[in-house]
């Protein structure tokens, strides 16, 4: 990874280089912004590079519907495991939905998960991934990590295409990233 005079920071994984624009995120500074919504080549690359991350005996991958979901759909794709995605809203659809707070979040907001009923279902008496396109601090980690517990599923790992900053979590990850710029 470098980081040019022009304040992104140049990452490859496999034969896809990518420059990460840098944004200023609170009192943190600027931090790296990764970004797979709508850029499939470096989903796919990432993807393929994560397949040997993935925990011995996982079942089913869990992630959060944001930037992380379509390299969890690339690693279901890619490694035949299916997958069940958490909402950060509540939708009127939802069925005895598990519920979830995470009470502090790099970017500074608290929030919500919202994890189906017929989805948490799906998790139950499984050994779940947690997957993330990037863990900090770990509070999603570990509150996707406690909804997998509720549903009745067993955590079998954490990991992330990278990791940025320091957090006792045990990650596989590709890459870490600078906390701050």
């Amino acid at each position: 990874m470098t980081l040019p005079h022009s304040q992104a920071l140049t990452v490859t994984v496999g034969d896809v280089t990518r420059e990460l624009p840098t944004v200023r995120v609170g009192s943190v500074g600027r931090v790296p912004l990764v970004e797979f919504i709508g850029d499939s080549e470096f989903t796919k690359a990432v993807a393929e590079a994560m397949l040997p991350l993935i925990p011995p005996g996982t079942e089913v991958l869990l992630t959060v519907v944001t930037n992380a979901l379509p390299l969890a759909h690339e690693l279901s794709d890619r490694s035949g495991l299916p997958y069940v995605c958490v909402r950060k809203k509540r939708r009127t659809y939802m069925q005895d939905p598990l519920i979830q707070d995470v009470p502090s979040m790099t970017l500074g907001t608290a929030e919500t998960l919202w994890l189906d009923g017929p989805h948490a279902a799906r998790l139950r008496g499984r050994r779940v991934a947690v997957v993330q396109d990037v863990i900090a601090s770990g509070g999603t980690a570990q509150a996707l990590a406690r909804l997998v517990g509720r549903a009745g599923g067993t955590l079998s790992g954490y990991l992330a295409a990278f990791k940025q900053g320091d957090t006792s979590l045990p990650v596989a990850h590709l890459q870490e990233l600078p906390q701050h710029l």
